[in-house]
């Protein structure tokens, strides 16, 4: 593969990445939500069962602060709770409140729809194995931010 061709490739993966990312957020504001795309990435991470401020900061790429700043404006909205963290006392465990499972099931359903205008453009079957050459070079690991 020729240098400009491996350019144009990356160019238009970043492309479709940030416009998956857009569209994943507008619909869920459209569903009334207020959030930003920063927040469904903190979201996919405490989505498992929780996570500290500071595996929250490593996975987002900011520092402890600015997770924590991140983490206070989620509580404010009500997305996510502190609770008690069940092996270490010093810490508290981030999880998802029920709103925040909400929002996380309406991202869910603004991705359907997103992938859904790929499917009418490319057809299913092409969309499927495009799903499995992209899962070949980049599995499924974990979301987060390219900042």
């Amino acid at each position: 593969m020729q240098n400009s061709e491996a350019l144009a490739l990356s160019a238009a993966l970043l492309a479709a990445a940030g416009e998956l990312t857009q569209r994943i957020n507008d619909g869920v504001v459209a569903r009334g939500f207020e959030v930003r795309p920063a927040h469904g990435f903190a979201f996919a991470r405490l989505a498992p069962g929780g996570a500290t401020v500071s595996e929250l900061g490593v996975h987002l790429g900011v520092t402890k602060q600015a997770a924590s700043q991140l983490v206070e404006e989620l509580v404010r909205k009500g997305y996510v709770e502190r609770r008690p963290h069940p092996d270490d006392a010093r810490a508290r465990l981030i999880v998802l409140t029920e709103r925040g499972w909400e929002c996380t099931r309406a991202a869910e359903e603004a991705a359907a729809e997103a992938v859904r205008a790929w499917v009418d453009v490319l057809g299913e079957g092409e969309v499927r194995v495009l799903c499995n050459q992209l899962a070949r070079i980049a599995p499924y690991g974990p979301l987060r931010p390219a900042w």
